[in-house]
């Protein structure tokens, strides 16, 4: 699974009052893996990893990661993922001050 944005996985651990470490414990990687996930320098996971995270964050799956295909079919379709994520971000991130 291809992730939307680092930033908003950091954004959202946060905002939950968690840490990398805790988020990657309960999801079952190694807190490298998550650090990796949230700067850039991992950009993909396993599509049960990316439930987990998901889960774990109370958030739905479609805000974090894109499925291969919907990266592959068409760049409308990512153009309209990117900029929902970037509202749905910017509500989450609003909702706690």
């Amino acid at each position: 699974m291809q992730l939307q944005s680092g930033d908003t996985l950091r954004a959202l651990i946060r905002q939950r009052g968690y840490s990398m470490a805790q988020v990657a414990r309960g999801a079952g990687c190694s807190k490298a893996f998550m650090h990796g996930l949230c700067s850039g320098a991992k950009q993909s996971c396993s599509v049960q990893l990316g439930q987990r995270i998901a889960e774990i964050l109370d958030v739905p799956f479609e805000l974090l990661f894109a499925t291969n295909s919907s990266r592959h079919s068409g760049r409308s379709i990512n153009k309209k993922l990117t900029a929902g994520h970037a509202h749905m971000t910017v509500q989450v991130l609003r909702r706690n001050p």
